[in-house]
């Protein structure tokens, strides 16, 4: 069966790459539906649940019948929408919401989340070891040649670094840059060659200057606050040239599109040494306010993207940067190059999906899953 099918896209990217793959995975026609959340969104949210007063439905999509059969949300802004759509259409709509819920899960019909959060496996949740993404070498190799030229002069093997930023409790200071990029430098030193680095638009300005100030090997680099100096963001064709990866370890939509790449991939552990409540910038309202939270929050509203980090090297696809120099003495040895097929989480909750049209929206697949079957 093929249902009519909307996506629901907000202002997070790795939100919408995970929809997106789903959707693309599931390979049903589809309809974006862009949502733009207010400001004060979270109080109509936790009130209501299901309502469009969070939103700026001038600046958002249409959102009126003929009514999809399904919906798939990311984020907690999209929620509330996705919830009102099945509402007005009189509850025969599917909810599929992918990451974690705000919502208990069992408002919907399927949930696809990740370590990090702390849903259990089984019944109506989906626990993927990675986050879903649609990223393949195949899929880059495009971007890949056309930017090979610009960067022929530079010496190979080419190490791609992927740097993200503040995420829960990580803060990236410039102590935090001077880090990665030493762990960067004696990487280089092992294997030779330069480096392709691509930031992210959650780089805090002085921690970009210092990994800047302190890396010291050949490079190109792609700086979200400089972007006159490419025509168009490398980030696809860096991916799709790396001989090997260095990625910080708090993104884990980069984690997972590396980890696609079948390229050695070492992992940057954000997180800073010693007691945290000794340093200022802890006590910002984001890292404080996820530590408590990880205190005292319910447990399927806590998040930890360590999990994830540590199930990459436990599994063998990844390994610690720090240890980096001594295994590639060593060979890399620890990388095999056959690696699993890299979209086997979106083709797995496609799978899953399909299941759900078997059986009434919210009533039997739910009564059936919450059994284990």
């Amino acid at each position: 069966m093929q249902g009519k099918l909307w996506v629901l896209l907000g202002r997070k990217a790795g939100d919408n790459t995970q929809v997106l793959a789903l959707a693309g995975a599931l390979g049903w026609p589809v309809e974006e539906k862009r949502i733009r959340a207010r400001a004060w969104e979270l109080l109509p949210h936790l009130v209501l649940g299901k309502t469009l007063l969070g939103i700026d439905r001038a600046a958002s999509s249409a959102l009126e019948p003929p009514w999809p059969d399904l919906v798939i949300s990311a984020g907690r802004r999209n929620e509330p929408v996705a919830r009102w759509i099945r509402a007005r259409a009189g509850g025969r709509v599917r909810l599929v919401h992918v990451g974690r819920p705000w919502a208990r899960p069992e408002t919907y019909d399927l949930v696809v989340t990740t370590p990090q959060y702390f849903l259990p496996e089984g019944g109506r949740i989906l626990v993927n070891p990675l986050p879903l993404h649609a990223m393949t070498r195949t899929s880059v190799a495009d971007e890949a040649a056309r930017l090979a030229p610009r960067l022929a002069h530079l010496p190979r093997p080419w190490t791609t670094v992927l740097i993200g930023g503040d995420s829960g409790a990580y803060v990236f200071t410039p102590e935090t840059g001077r880090r990665l990029a030493a762990g960067v430098n004696r990487l280089v030193a092992a294997t030779g060659g330069s480096v392709l680095v691509s930031d992210s638009a959650r780089t805090p300005a002085p921690a970009r200057a210092a990994f800047r100030a302190a890396l010291k090997v050949p490079s190109a680099c792609y700086w979200s606050d400089a972007k006159e100096d490419w025509p168009e963001n490398p980030y696809r064709g860096f991916l799709g040239l790396a001989d090997r990866f260095v990625v910080t370890g708090e993104s884990m939509s980069m984690l997972a599109e590396a980890a696609a790449m079948a390229r050695p991939l070492y992992v940057f552990d954000p997180a800073e040494p010693g007691q945290w409540w000794r340093r200022a910038h802890n006590y910002g309202v984001k890292p404080l306010s996820h530590r408590l939270a990880m205190r005292l929050a319910p447990v399927r509203m806590r998040r930890d993207v360590g999990r994830i980090q540590a199930a990459l090297v436990a599994q063998g696809q990844a390994r610690w940067l720090e240890e980096a120099p001594e295994l590639i003495a060593g060979g890399e040895t620890w990388f095999a190059a056959a690696q699993a097929d890299p979209l086997a989480g979106a083709h797995r909750a496609a799978e899953r999906v399909r299941a759900l049209f078997d059986m009434p929206p919210g009533g039997e697949a739910v009564r059936a899953d919450a059994t284990g079957g």
